[in-house]
């Protein structure tokens, strides 16, 4: 498990980057969803907003992890 999670970290860092980008463009477009003229697709908006923010908190974490991993190995 230790050597799964260390190659995820380490050799697999864009994709945090990726999944954070993607939820960006998620709430983006969830946004524009709220304008009135899209009223329509508004519950489609809030769940643009959940699936973009988990997103952007997997792509946050995963960078966490990405940076203490490499401080780790810096000090040592």
């Amino acid at each position: 498990m230790k050597n799964f999670l260390r190659i995820l970290v380490q050799d697999y860092g864009w994709i945090h980057l990726s999944l954070g980008l993607f939820g960006n463009l998620m709430f983006f477009i969830g946004s524009i969803l709220f304008l009135p003229s899209f009223e329509m697709y508004r519950t489609f908006a809030v769940w643009l907003f959940i699936v973009g923010s988990l997103f952007m908190l997997i792509g946050s974490v995963g960078r966490l992890l990405v940076d203490l991993w490499d401080r780790s190995f810096l000090k040592k």
